[in-house]
């Protein structure tokens, strides 16, 4: 525990060093102006150089040659490293503007000279107490942050990577509203030449619906083995959703998805859309089809109803699938969005999905979006780049 005196009156500091002495505070240093306090603090030197044994508590004289009190509670609120150290404004000015700049400026307290011994010793006693707080909830931040940093490398491991093969190529966009996200994707290859894959939004953001995504991801490559037909794999996500439902909780837990068998072989498309936006699929170049929702979202009802629909193409197809995320950075509604993207893949059906998002995005920053997104590219036949 150290403390600092900086007051240019040297018999002030000694009457601050004795109370200090006297109460048990031993580990002082004392200065005579604001340009000694700012090299101690190393603010004259480059941040890598400065030193780390700041004080715990600045007293600080209001009236000193050169920097006064204020000012020099101003240059240390501009140092990141320093601006959390409480400091204590002494003055014999009882002028209350004063005093209100001085807090302005970065002062925690105030003790007016003559001081008060047991008054300055009870404000630095709660200025010591805010300080350890702050330290307290700082270190449980960081610890927080290395949480959430190791839990968002455990949910991007379970996201499939981009997949490409002489006939068939996927890949995704991906980016959370926050560390952890509420969108998840999965693709698997299956018998026969065919693939498995989903696109799913769980409710809400953050770390519950993160941890629902891993809740699912668990359940649904051993579902996509047993049995990929899309009713069967999204029905028992649903009695998955469901076990977690609690009669005696107002929160419902679901989650929308589109889940579908890509066949290369035989150039088809069975998908499932529970309750979720409608994915775009551009078919030989000019036809476009719409996936449609034929349910509700999943976690529900019991048993979820579902209807199974077939699309077909010729030589090649390019599928995307999105989150409401996209959508809602895309226009001022769904559909307005929705044709936006449509709108683009016929125009430029030849984008990867990070230039699809990009020209999406149209330049808004990420900041601006108010939910996860996800953008899904699917492409079958004669690739673009090929």
């Amino acid at each position: 525990m150290r403390i600092a005196i900086v007051d240019d009156n040297l018999i002030n500091q000694m009457i601050i060093e004795k109370i200090l002495d006297g109460a048990g505070f031993l580990n002082h240093v004392s200065f005579n102006n604001a340009w000694e306090l700012f090299s101690y603090l190393g603010m004259d030197r480059q941040p890598a150089e400065r030193v780390e044994a700041t004080p715990d508590l600045i007293l600080m004289d209001m009236m000193m040659p050169g920097v006064d009190g204020i000012e020099a509670c101003r240059r240390i609120q501009g140092v990141e490293k320093l601006k959390d150290i409480p400091i204590i404004i002494v003055t014999a000015l009882g002028d209350s503007n004063k005093l209100a700049e001085a807090l302005d400026a970065g002062a925690t307290d105030y003790v007016v000279k003559p001081v008060n011994k047991i008054e300055l010793l009870a404000r630095i006693r709660v200025a010591l107490r805010l300080r350890a707080e702050l330290n307290w909830h700082k270190a449980k931040e960081r610890d927080m942050s290395l949480e959430l940093a190791l839990a968002k490398q455990v949910q991007e491991s379970v996201l499939s990577k981009p997949f490409e093969k002489k006939n068939l190529r996927i890949e995704a966009v991906y980016q959370p509203s926050m560390v952890l996200a509420g969108d998840f994707y999965f693709w698997q290859q299956l018998e026969d030449g065919k693939y498995g894959i989903i696109l799913l939004d769980m409710m809400g953001h953050g770390i519950s619906s993160s941890l629902m995504c891993m809740y699912i991801a668990s359940a649904l490559q051993d579902a996509m083995q047993k049995n990929p037909d899309p009713i069967e794999v999204v029905s028992l996500l649903n009695a998955y959703m469901l076990r977690l439902q609690n009669k005696d909780k107002w929160v419902r837990y679901y989650f929308t998805a589109i889940y579908l068998i890509m066949d290369p072989c035989a150039r088809t498309v069975e998908y499932v859309n529970a309750g979720h936006p409608e994915g775009l699929m551009l078919a030989d170049g000019e036809e476009l089809h719409r996936l449609h929702s034929g349910g509700c979202a999943v976690g529900f009802d019991d048993p979820i109803q579902l209807e199974k629909r077939v699309i077909r193409y010729k030589d090649q197809m390019k599928l995307l699938l999105f989150t409401d995320g996209l959508l809602e950075v895309c226009g001022s509604d769904w559909d307005t969005s929705t044709d936006k993207i449509a709108d683009l893949l016929l125009k430029r059906p030849e984008l990867h999905a990070a230039d699809l998002a990009e020209a999406l995005m149209d330049g808004k920053e990420i900041s601006e979006k108010r939910d996860d997104y996800c953008l899904l590219s699917i492409e079958a036949g004669k690739l673009a780049g090929k």
